[in-house]
C-alpha cells in the first residue's frame, strides 16, 4: 500500500489542471455572456480560456489514459508497437 502522502499529493497535482480548465471555462463563459449582453467581443480573454480550457483537459486526459496503459485497461489498438509484446509476432508489420 503506498503512503497516504503520495495519494494526496497526486490528487494536489490532479487539482491543478483541472482548476485551469474550470478557470478557462469561466473566462469564456464571461465573455459570452458580455457579448450577448451588448458588449462587444473580446477576442483575448476568450483564445486565452480556450487555451486553458485545452491543455487542462489534455493533461487530465493524458494523465488517465497513461494511467489505464500502465494498468492495461485499455483497447489494444492503443496500446502502440513499443508497448505490445506480441508486435514482432504480428502478420504484416
Amino acid at each position: 500500500m503506498k503512503p497516504v502522502y503520495q495519494r494526496i499529493i497526486a490528487i494536489i497535482i490532479m487539482c491543478v489542471p483541472g482548476a485551469l480548465a474550470i478557470y478557462g471555462w469561466t473566462l469564456m463563459r464571461d465573455v459570452l455572456f458580455n457579448y450577448f449582453g451588448g458588449q462587444g467581443m473580446a477576442w483575448l480573454p476568450f483564445t486565452g480560456g480556450l487555451v486553458l480550457l485545452i491543455i487542462g483537459l489534455a493533461l487530465i486526459g493524458g494523465f488517465l489514459f497513461h494511467h489505464d496503459r500502465k494498468r492495461k485497461r485499455i483497447q489494444p489498438r492503443l496500446i502502440g508497437k513499443q508497448n505490445d509484446p506480441t508486435y514482432r509476432n504480428k502478420p504484416g508489420y
